[in-house]
């Protein structure tokens, strides 16, 4: 047992001292092993999902402030056209409620505030098209980060036992390798969790937005005709 543990402390000086080569991140990722390959390819889907939804999200969330009381004069005017023409020109998710409700003016009060609700939810709908897979990338990518490394060491101590002896060095640098696997699936996780929440938060700023303005336009339908 001494004699071992001597051994042990002898490899470990030695790869202390000893002179490490430095690998390019291709070649790390490339020795990480086949494992690898999922967690690019997410990483790849994650980048595309979140630049594509905070694209179009921002988009949605660019709502004219003065449009609200714009359809309110045009409707005092009895221009219900005119004020179908601003939400169009606007072309936003709260635009699009607003022209919904427009065309139901003269119809019960209940009967335009489920339909601008309908149509609210199938905005939202769109808004939130393809959101979750991040959240999927978000779960799934740590997983085979671990999945890599754990495979890595069952392979490492099958080898120590098929060799019948320690090599500390070998060991060292086998599981340095295998632990790229871990800590890229954290990483891809980890942004793909941050890309997440923060469409997540933007949707539901859009989803307030239009909220507010179906709030102004009944209570635009509720004031009495001067």
């Amino acid at each position: 047992m001494n004699h071992l543990l001597l051994e042990i402390q002898d490899a470990s000086t030695a790869l202390a001292t000893a002179p490490h080569k430095d690998m390019s991140l291709f070649e790390l990722l490339w020795k990480g092993g086949p494992v690898m390959i999922p967690i690019i390819l997410l990483s790849f889907i994650a980048v595309y999902v979140f630049v594509e939804r905070f694209i179009t999200v921002r988009k949605a969330l660019k709502h004219d402030a003065n449009l609200i009381p714009a359809i309110k004069d045009q409707i005092h005017a009895g221009n219900l056209k005119a004020a179908k023409t601003l939400c169009e020109r606007e072309n936003t998710p709260t635009s699009r409620v607003v022209a919904k409700g427009l065309t139901r003016v003269g119809r019960p009060l209940k009967e335009i505030e489920a339909s601008m609700e309908n149509t609210g939810k199938l905005e939202m709908a769109r808004l939130e098209k393809r959101i979750p897979v991040l959240a999927i990338v978000s779960g799934a990518a740590p997983m085979f980060g671990f999945l890599g490394t754990v495979i890595g060491m069952m392979i490492a101590f099958n080898d120590i036992a098929a060799q019948g002896n320690v090599d500390i060095k070998g060991i060292a640098d086998g599981i340095n390798v295998k632990m790229v696997t871990s800590a890229s699936g954290l990483i891809v996780g980890i942004v793909a969790f941050f890309g997440y929440n923060i469409l997540t938060i933007m949707v539901q700023k859009a989803v307030n937005q239009m909220e507010t303005a179906s709030l102004d336009f009944i209570e635009i339908l509720e004031e009495p005709a001067v």
